[in-house]
């Protein structure tokens, strides 16, 4: 062990604990939200009291439901079933974490996760949005127990497209508690059935059923314009409590299977709620703001861009780039991503028009199916069930408004503070490093000041020197100069440009 380096995780700890205040997030459960969650208990069935009281609540505990999650995931907001049906489509099932039932608007546990918005994930500590008995427990999808949930019914046709819907609110019971990363070697090939898909008779032939129709799924949104961005995800790996190193997570099929199939259970739900006249949240990615800068850095590939914004003709460019150079695919991703500019929240009524999610290509888009960790999928499982149970809207349109625009600074708080944490991390990894020399992507500049990602350790840090003339997508080679493990900075100087060669 080495001895001159102190304790990783406490370190990073009090730095995610400090910046959760500085950005207005409360990082701790107040004593009202210990008291009110000591008088939830579950029922002698598993399924947490008090059970809902809308008409018609369906039994599915016989289907297949599986969860598909990350190995460490302990809040299980989704199941996924399917069926093939006899006229050749598919019939997906997915089930959502009844939470509504158990956390009251206005009560002290809901204006915790109003005030957060969302759960905060960070190198060293997880800030949930709700109470650990709560998310991982009493609403969670845990395997072997009975749950009430909310279920968005969808037959698909063998080419993605979507026949017909349905919402309503079922008993469900989880099968299989699945992982990401083994489920996708299994359907690689590159691995055996994971043990608990082998205990469950027929859950082999459901899961390749969603994998095929997953795909068919993505293959018609991407002929629709959704974009193929690739980013590289790097998560702090620890020994003991110091960091080791940075491990890299990529997607996978498994992680598309539930991409595309949330992406359409929310679009479901969105139109489910305009068809009954009720107001909603939307999730919106508006037109690009830095289309010119786009246009640029496709031109340097020798592809040209039509002069306003195309996901179509985006996308081609992505997916030409992918198949010419895909070790440095992420790199273009991430600088397609950052001149696309963020999502927020906007408050729509039934007969709106609400612009969709550029990225995704996608118009009727409400987050639905994280009610653990997003308040803006608690606030429309309450307006779901209000449709549901063929009762008035729980918010105005002006509250939902009001709630749209907090919900989406308070995620951006959240991001900068996982961010300033991820920084921290990073810092601690690169401390007996300065002086060494990196190839590097510039990934952000603005007055604020230019920004680069190694390429070799995915590592973003601040160019302080040499960054006159350049912009997002252009490759450098810096040095690392200096860095401040309590402030996150991480400081480059350039060394010389390195332009692509084609």
């Amino acid at each position: 062990m080495n001895l001159n380096r102190a304790d990783d995780r406490a370190i990073l700890d009090r730095i995610a604990h400090r910046a959760m205040l500085e950005r207005g997030l409360l990082p701790d459960f107040s004593a009202a939200v210990l008291a009110e969650l000591q008088q939830l208990q579950p029922d002698k069935t598993g399924a947490a009291r008090p059970t809902s009281g809308s008409a018609g609540i369906r039994d599915l505990r016989h289907l297949r439901w599986a969860s598909i999650d990350n190995d460490d995931s302990r809040d299980l907001d989704q199941l996924t079933a399917a069926e093939q049906i006899p006229d050749g489509n598919v019939r997906l099932f997915v089930a959502v974490a009844d939470v509504v039932s158990l956390v009251k608007q206005g009560s002290a546990i809901d204006e915790h996760a109003r005030h957060n918005s969302t759960s905060v994930y960070t190198a060293a500590r997880i800030f949930p949005m709700l109470p650990e008995k709560l998310s991982t427990d009493l609403t969670s999808l845990n395997f072997g127990e009975q749950r009430l949930s909310f279920v968005i019914e969808m037959v698909i046709a063998s080419d993605g497209t979507l026949q017909d819907s349905d919402v309503y609110q079922a008993h469900v019971t989880n099968h299989a508690r699945l992982a990401y990363n083994s489920v996708a070697a299994w359907l690689d090939g590159r691995g055996s059935p994971p043990q608990a898909l082998s205990a469950v008779a027929g859950l082999d032939e459901s899961l390749r059923l969603q994998d095929t129709t997953a795909q068919s799924m993505k293959k018609l949104r991407h002929l629709h314009g959704a974009l193929s961005l690739e980013t590289i995800e790097a998560k702090p790996v620890f020994d003991g409590d110091q960091i080791r190193t940075l491990e890299v997570q990529g997607k996978n099929r498994a992680k598309e299977i539930i991409e595309d199939f949330m992406i359409a259970a929310n679009g479901v739900t969105a139109r489910y709620l305009s068809a009954r006249k009720f107001p909603s949240i939307r999730r919106v990615v508006r037109t690009p703001r830095r289309w010119e800068r786009i246009v640029a850095i496709a031109g340097e590939y020798g592809f040209k861009l039509p002069e306003k914004p195309d996901s179509r003709a985006l996308e081609e460019f992505l997916i030409k780039q992918k198949a010419a150079d895909p070790l440095r695919f992420p790199d273009l991703s991430l600088a397609v991503i950052k001149l696309l500019g963020s999502g927020e929240y906007i408050a729509e009524l039934p007969e709106g028009n609400a612009p969709g999610h550029f990225g995704l290509a996608v118009k009727d888009y409400a987050h639905s199916t994280a009610p653990n960790r997003r308040y803006p999928d608690l606030v429309t499982q309450r307006l779901l069930k209000a449709a549901i149970d063929g009762k008035p809207a729980p918010y105005r349109k002006s509250e939902l408004e009001v709630l749209a625009a907090h919900c989406t600074k308070a995620e951006d708080m959240a991001t900068k503070v996982e961010r300033k944490v991820e920084k921290s991390a990073n810092a601690l990894l690169l401390k007996s490093r300065i002086g060494e020399q990196f190839d590097s992507i510039v990934t952000g500049a603005s007055g604020k000041g230019t920004w680069v990602r190694l390429l070799d350790v995915p590592v973003e840090g601040k160019l302080v020197h040499g960054f006159e003339g350049v912009d997002v997508g252009d490759r450098l080679r810096v040095q690392l100069t200096s860095l401040d493990v309590q402030r996150g900075y991480i400081d480059f100087t350039q060394i010389s440009s390195s332009k692509r060669q084609d």
